[in-house]
């Protein structure tokens, strides 16, 4: 049966961890200078271990060449990506400006200017998209005017119907002012009138002003 796929991960036991980082930088090591035997390959190799300790390997030329012409070819690499990104957006610049200015003519078509340079086919083709374009501006319009319509109908219900209500409620406090009147009416006779119910002459009618002493009305009666 062939070796399962084995997960990576770090090695929590710190000898464990120490002998496996022993064997496994030697076969690099190892491989690194076939590499460059084999295939005539310039090799740069740059290890530190968890405690800070270097281990490198070069070919035959130095370490520092090695670099040196690694950092040449990063700034190589660099310059030619920055090229080919100025280049993109050159390109991308003038794509956007060409559909800009094909956007603002076709802007114009559509008012009705400059329109020498448009074949047959292109203006009936302009005509019907004009016509289309002012079908739905007219069905978006009326949409507009009905729902307009309906809420100014709505509103008018609504106003009419407070009409109503305040009309109605006149109409019940006239019903009730002349029943109002006559209780007024009925209650001022009441108290006018005596303790069996019956009206109160006027004191003023048939009754002296002042009470006459009996030896004046005696006196007077001589005479």
């Amino acid at each position: 049966m062939g070796r399962g796929k084995v997960t990576l991960k770090r090695i929590e036991n710190k000898i464990n961890r120490q002998v496996t980082f022993s064997k496994r930088r030697s076969g690099l090591l190892k491989k690194s200078h076939e590499i460059s035997v084999l295939c005539d390959a310039d090799v740069a190799l740059i290890v530190f271990s968890t405690k800070g300790k270097l281990c490198e390997y070069s070919t035959n030329s130095s370490m520092e060449r090695i670099l040196e012409r690694y950092e040449r070819h990063l700034h190589a690499e660099a310059q030619h990506n920055s090229t080919n990104i100025e280049e993109i957006s050159t390109m991308d610049h003038v794509k956007l400006k060409a559909r800009i200015e094909v956007l603002h003519k076709r802007q114009r078509n559509l008012m009705g200017e400059e329109l020498e340079s448009l074949s047959l086919k292109e203006i009936q083709s302009l005509e019907q998209q004009i016509d289309t374009g002012l079908k739905h501006i007219r069905l978006r319009k009326n949409h507009l005017m009905l729902e307009t319509i309906n809420q100014l109908q709505k509103t008018i219900k609504e106003k009419e119907k407070e009409v109503a209500e305040i009309k109605l409620n006149q109409q019940q406090t006239n019903e009730m002012m002349p029943s109002f009147h006559v209780d007024i009416l009925s209650n001022r006779n009441t108290c006018q009138a005596g303790g069996d119910g019956e009206v109160e002459e006027n004191p003023r009618v048939g009754r002296p002003s002042a009470v006459i002493p009996a030896w004046m009305a005696q006196h007077m009666t001589n005479k």
